[in-house]
């Protein structure tokens, strides 16, 4: 046994690593379960306990002879290949770098807190995992309130109820929670609904949405800021209607909708051949929600509204799939810079 183990050192130590083949042929011999070095391992079983002492260290010193031989052989290999790859003009500028560009939902997430800062409204931000009172309950949502199926939601934990949140409202609540009126806020943000993957939903999307509570506020401070929004995003020719709608935390409530910038009103997939498209949901605070929050409805009122980030973004460059805005495809991001 002991002169086998000299014997095979002796081979490693001559052996001359020269090429890939080589390599692998060192490999085979040496290092494989059917190598040499695995063989020794083999005998080593019908060894006496006294052979097995010195024989396990020296056969454990083979082995780490073996290796380090191979580790040794690629890397030569490897540093002669990259040096004769190369044959160019080392004196030659280097290639500059691509500049990248924002993603356009970025682009529009920007441009949307920079129309509502110069009306006064501060950004906030909240969890977008959040326990059903703040994304549902306290917005007016009681259990098993119909309204829930509207928004069909991905659960993280049950008992107590853990989701990742719908809707940015959540962020609202935190705000009336947390500190007394007045204020006036956006909240942009990602939200979850378990939507169907098409040309005009996703599984996940980004929203903004807006609260603005104090005194005396009426239904036309809401109109009049949506009006405005629309028209400094969109042009001042954009056409703009208010439809009454429904959201539990909300009453009354309108969505307001703008002439489709991508068909110019001839119908198209985006406005379901409509020629009117609706960026954003709003109505005055509910007194429910109010009360939630522990701020008096009797004293205080205030308007609130949501939009989708990617619904304006598609509108704003002319978009007509959602699903380009995931694709991560650098020939759609490549193309995009701010629109002022």
């Amino acid at each position: 046994m002991e002169e086998k183990i000299k014997s095979i050192e002796a081979k490693i130590n001559a052996f001359a690593i020269q090429s890939r083949e080589s390599l692998e042929q060192f490999r085979l011999q040496f290092i494989s379960k059917k190598g040499e070095v695995t063989a020794l391992f083999d005998e080593l079983k019908s060894a006496t306990a006294e052979q097995k002492k010195w024989l396990g260290k020296a056969l454990n010193e083979l082995k780490k002879l073996s290796e380090e031989k191979f580790r040794h052989g690629q890397e030569q290999l490897e540093s002669t290949l990259v040096s004769k790859t190369f044959d160019g003009d080392l004196t030659l500028p280097v290639i500059p770098n691509k500049s990248g560009s924002q993603h356009p939902l970025s682009l529009t997430r920007y441009r949307i807190i920079e129309i509502f800062e110069r009306l006064g409204f501060n950004v906030e931000d909240g969890p977008e995992i959040e326990d059903d009172w703040h994304n549902f309950t306290a917005l007016n949502f009681p259990e098993n309130h119909p309204a829930r199926e509207m928004q069909d939601t991905f659960f993280v934990e049950k008992n107590p109820d853990v989701l990742l949140r719908t809707h940015t409202s959540n962020v609202q609540i935190r705000l009336m929670k947390n500190n007394k009126p007045p204020f006036r806020a956006i909240m942009p943000g990602r939200v979850y609904r378990n939507e169907a993957i098409s040309a005009r939903a996703h599984c996940f999307f980004h929203q903004v949405e807006g609260l603005y509570v104090d005194t005396n506020v009426g239904f036309a401070d809401l109109k009049q800021t949506l009006y405005h929004f629309a028209k400094e995003m969109f042009g001042k020719e954009t056409k703009i209607r208010l439809r009454p709608s429904f959201f539990p935390f909300t009453e009354p409530s309108a969505e307001i909708d703008i002439s489709c910038l991508i068909c110019h009103g001839k119908g198209c997939n985006v406005c379901k051949y409509s020629g009117w498209v609706e960026i954003a949901g709003s109505g005055m605070v509910h007194p429910n929600v109010l009360r939630n929050c522990g701020i008096d409805p009797e004293v205080y009122t205030g308007f609130a509204f949501g939009m989708g980030i990617e619904r304006i973004t598609m509108l704003r460059y002319s978009i007509n799939d959602l699903r380009l805005f995931s694709e991560n495809d650098i020939r759609f991001l490549k193309q995009f810079k701010p629109v002022m």
